[in-house]
């Protein structure tokens, strides 16, 4: 196992200097603005599926069968929304940092606040992300190694502060390709040996899975939190707010050489995105017929499914691949994290004029990815010490909270002519989050047990529309 995890490591750092080693000043931030964008397109597939996705997804089709498809078709639309509304604005005004726009349109307090609920937002949500991918490695292979998840998270981050350090995005395009093969030949390998378990034909597979009790698309109940309509039209809301308003995921885009290929980028990415979801609700099906077939009771915590069945039911290539894959959304994940992290930090708090060459620059941007990648570890063993699943699920999901400010900004910002009274919008973005966090708690009362799912963004999005509508010059 070990071998295999120090090989993977190595081949990422060769693909990281064969692909960057002639970069110019400032591809840590824009990439030179060359990347390929068919090589954009593959390697987002692997920098959205984080490690909790690689778990969780499969898992989830136990108890929820294939619900989040109708979540993952709402984001097909999203993206073409992002590919023909938000990349023509960003390429038109030559952004490194989207939240730039939110300056030129409104001012410097606007701007900084959009910036700072990123940075809070993206903190925290890819600290828990790196945790939980972590977690799952202590439990597989370091926890009987007597190697702490402290250490872990330690060399993780050195791991990928070595190979981003010097040319940031433009090595997270090109490595989170090797990543994306390797969560998808993780998936394919499992299927298969499964089938192979079970006795099943290649052939028969889709009628296997079709045929199963969990192979249910479409949610009909509107009480529901995956009530069919509600979860497409939140996934419309939250692939834009997530994506297309995140500079974690736009700075890959932002990378291609020119706009018509960032949008050629999103559409191929968002088709093969669907596809690859598919996949992995195809595994969840597999894996939950398998549990069945091997008398195994499904875990209470399904996100514990897939690696039991891995680890201890198939065959030690599967653990190994099965390990790679949490290792690849994990690298994935955090790679592109710190990188945008410390772009918005450099370009929207400080005001930095990235593209430059001179030391002082490159100082600050140095000095900043090591502070970010310390914060990250910070969240890693805060996660850790509170040890309460249900604690860590209300912090992912506040994180997710702060994105409805941004998405009230923007549209605001697209929708309507008016300057604001920018001394008012840190109090509203505040407010957003706030008042959405209560309502959802009051909703099943109010609504006659209608449980609030993931349109909270939207109406947090209303909330500071709103506001702004009500302090316009």
């Amino acid at each position: 196992m070990l071998i295999a995890l120090t090989s993977y490591i190595i081949i990422v750092f060769v693909v990281a200097w064969a692909t960057t080693r002639k970069a110019k000043s400032g591809a840590f931030f824009t990439g030179d603005h060359s990347s390929p964008w068919f090589v954009v397109a593959f390697g987002m597939i692997g920098a959205s599926i984080s490690g909790v996705t690689f778990v969780s997804v499969p898992g989830e089709v136990a108890t929820n069968s294939w619900h989040y498809l109708q979540f993952v078709l709402g984001n097909l639309v999203g993206y073409q929304i992002i590919a023909f509304v938000l990349i023509p604005l960003y390429y038109k005004r030559k952004l490194i940092s989207i939240y730039s726009y939110l300056g030129d349109r409104f001012g410097n307090i606007t701007h900084r606040t959009g910036a700072a609920f990123f940075l809070c937002s993206q903190l925290l949500g890819a600290g828990l992300r790196f945790y939980l991918a972590l977690s799952v490695l202590q439990v597989v292979i370091f926890k009987n190694m007597g190697v702490p998840l402290w250490v872990e998270a330690i060399v993780a981050i050195i791991i990928v502060w070595l190979y981003i350090r010097k040319v940031g995005i433009k090595a997270v395009v090109w490595t989170d390709t090797l990543q994306t093969l390797c969560l998808l030949f993780a998936v394919i390998a499992t299927i298969w040996t499964i089938a192979q378990s079970m006795n099943i034909e290649c052939g028969d597979i889709l009628s296997l899975v079709s045929q199963h009790h969990t192979f249910e698309l479409f949610d009909t109940d509107w009480r529901s939190a995956s009530f069919l309509p509600k979860h497409f039209l939140s996934g419309i809301a939250i692939v834009i707010v997530m994506n297309g308003l995140d500079q974690n995921i736009m700075q890959k885009s932002l990378t291609c050489k020119n706009r018509h290929d960032a949008q050629k980028n999103l559409v191929v990415f968002s088709l093969a995105f669907v596809l690859c979801t598919m996949l992995f609700l195809m595994l969840g099906t597999l894996l939950t017929a398998y549990s069945e077939h091997l008398g195994m009771e499904i875990p209470s915590m399904t996100d514990q499914l897939y690696p039991t069945i891995a680890q201890y039911h198939l065959t030690p290539f599967i653990g190994v691949c099965f390990v790679l894959g949490i290792v690849a959304a994990a690298l994935s994940s955090t790679d592109s994290s710190l990188t945008a992290l410390t772009t918005v930090w450099c370009v929207d708090i400080l005001n930095k004029d990235v593209e430059s060459a001179d030391k002082k620059t490159e100082r600050t941007k140095s000095i900043t990815t090591i502070a970010f990648a310390v914060a990250l570890i910070a969240v890693v063993l805060i996660a850790d010490a509170i040890n309460d699943r249900s604690v860590v699920s209300t912090i992912f999901t506040l994180a997710g909270y702060t994105y409805g400010p941004l998405l009230g900004l923007f549209v605001f910002g697209m929708a309507k002519p008016y300057k604001v009274n920018e001394k008012f919008v840190p109090l509203i973005c505040i407010s957003g989050p706030i008042l959405s966090y209560f309502f959802n708690i009051i909703s099943p009362y109010l609504l006659g047990g209608y449980t609030m799912g993931f349109e909270l963004i939207i109406l947090n999005a209303f909330i500071v529309y709103s506001g702004l509508y009500l302090i316009k010059k």
